[in-house]
């Protein structure tokens, strides 16, 4: 079977010389293909690893199919990544913009407006992400409708963070997307920054990326440094607030206590490195959720290491929300600045490695405006890979 692997166009904002490899159109081959065809699969595994998204335009797609080919990136997934037990799910942040398919669980739909008649569901009241729900603070609606501003709604990679471990892979497959004016990001934390951006869409950014343009003294932090998550970390933080770029929580003491979540284990809780490793490159990829991280763990230097320097060269167990906070704001940042950030509209069918990017949902829709997606991941039957001894030994050498 031929196919090709075309690449996709890049934002004006795009510092493009970093994403050379980043993104593909597949031509040629309907996603549900791959099931039957080993080579196509194969074939389409390594590019997605290799170019992080996979873009297939004007396909027909059933909840099944979509569940079958996420599957088949991870044969011994089973359930959606954050499970589906709806009643302990009503306690989270995430409760109010998921709605189950009840025939193909793993399958949810996601998106705008209300919806009547649609895969057994009678009526679907869906809401996208507007940040007056959740950050600290808001831009003024009059500025909204002037200048069309909006802002991320919350950065994120899709993980339950306990339990379950990170799915893969995700499909969003895009069925009504609304057409209407261009809307600009407001970074809104004293920077200036802004980022133009199309009605709705969503936004990506590269953990490679992330990680590559990183001081040295912060890589060899980050190949040493692991990640301690809450239990039922969306539970914790249902009353908190963001910060306005979406990528943190402010420091003020609403996290839930932990002995007011739903009954949680010890054993259940993840620790994962800040850096996975992607199963074809090599490359690290940093992987933090910066709004339901609890602990930092570092390890000290290696020993023949001789000279002693950089951030915590001796290692370390840091457990103040509030340091741990501006670490993650020192290193992730960057990431969003408009030159290093990808933007995608996810019209079609969008295949993307879940364990190499971060995404945000941007944008704010008009009453009577109808964004429908299906969206499917799997927890994973493994959990993430980091650094491995020569990487430790590259990024932490003399």
């Amino acid at each position: 079977m031929s196919f090709t692997f075309e690449p996709l166009p890049f934002p004006p904002s795009l510092e493009a010389s970093r994403f050379q490899g980043f993104g593909r159109e597949v031509k040629g081959i309907h996603p549900r293909d791959i099931l039957t065809d080993p080579d196509a699969f194969h074939k389409m595994e390594d590019a997605l690893y290799r170019h992080d998204i996979l873009l297939f335009r004007d396909v027909k797609l059933t909840p099944e199919e979509q569940y079958d080919i996420v599957k088949a990136f991870d044969t011994s997934a089973k359930q959606y990544g954050h499970g589906n037990d709806h009643e302990k799910a009503k306690k989270t942040v995430l409760h109010s913009y998921l709605n189950t398919i009840p025939r193909v669980p793993q399958v949810q739909v996601i998106g705008h407006g209300t919806v009547r008649g649609h895969e057994g569901l009678e009526e679907l009241k869906l809401k996208h992400g507007h940040h007056k729900t959740f950050h600290k603070t808001l831009i003024p609606p009059e500025d909204e409708e002037k200048f069309g501003a909006t802002r991320f709604f919350r950065w994120h990679m899709d993980a339950a963070l306990y339990n379950f471990d990170p799915p893969k892979v995700t499909a969003l497959y895009g069925i009504r997307v609304p057409q209407g004016p261009e809307q600009v990001v407001w970074y809104g934390d004293g920077s200036e920054d802004e980022l133009p951006v199309p009605l709705g869409t969503t936004a990506f950014i590269s953990g490679k990326v992330t990680f590559d343009i990183l001081p040295d003294e912060w890589k060899s932090f980050a190949v040493r440094a692991r990640a301690r998550y809450a239990p039922h970390p969306f539970e914790w933080i249902r009353n908190a607030k963001a910060i306005s770029t979406g990528f943190g929580i402010v420091s003020e003491g609403l996290e839930t206590p932990f002995t007011e979540l739903s009954p949680w284990e010890e054993e259940k809780r993840k620790t994962y490195p800040f850096l996975w490793k992607n199963p074809v490159t090599g490359d690290l990829h940093f992987q933090v959720h910066p709004m339901t991280i609890t602990d930092i763990y570092v390890d000290p230097l290696p020993s023949p290491i001789t000279e002693r320097k950089g951030k915590y060269p001796e290692g370390g167990h840091i457990t103040d929300l509030k340091e741990i906070r501006a670490i993650l704001q020192e290193m992730q940042r960057p990431g969003i600045a408009p030159k290093v950030l990808d933007l995608s509209k996810e019209n079609d069918l969008a295949l993307f490695h879940n364990r190499g990017l971060m995404h945000s949902v941007v944008g704010l829709f008009q009453e009577d405006q109808i964004r429908l997606f299906h969206q499917c991941n799997l927890a994973s039957s493994d959990s993430p890979k980091g650094p491995d001894s020569a990487d430790i030994e590259r990024w932490c050498g003399n």
